[in-house]
């Protein structure tokens, strides 16, 4: 089994150590029990590989766009099964998504328009900055 200080932790999930501070302070990752009795390391705390799977996900899921509520959320339900509740925060955040998607995709017709007729030749102010100085 792999021993990880947190330094090591932050290092396995590719963040800081503030980072892993952070999802302790939001019951995202659990803090260990600093070890007793002698040769106890220091009484430095120590994380396993669950705890780097843990924070991983962690990770994967807020690149999908998760808040760390819904993350949260996420990993208590592992705890208990609930298939159909992850299901649909997997559902709300896709809807989500196909929003933001549309309206990106908005974004960037306009601006292809304004290119466009940039690109014209036509005499006059540039459309694309008259577009932003309204």
């Amino acid at each position: 089994m792999a021993d990880w200080t947190i330094a090591g932790l932050a290092r396995e999930g590719g963040v800081g150590v503030e980072t892993i501070r952070y999802y302790q302070r939001r019951g995202l990752i659990d803090t260990p029990a600093r070890p007793e009795g002698p040769g106890s390391g220091g009484r430095i705390r120590r994380y396993g590989e669950a705890d780097v799977r843990r924070l991983r996900f962690i990770r994967s899921a807020q690149n999908a766009g998760f808040t760390l509520e819904q993350i949260g959320e996420l990993l208590a339900l592992d705890a208990t099964d609930d298939r159909a509740r992850a299901r649909s925060l997997a559902q709300e955040r896709i809807a989500a998504l196909d929003a933001r998607i549309a309206e990106l995709q908005a974004a960037r017709d306009a601006l292809q328009t304004l290119a466009r007729e940039c690109g014209s030749g036509s005499a006059g102010p540039c459309p694309i900055l008259m577009s932003f100085d309204r």
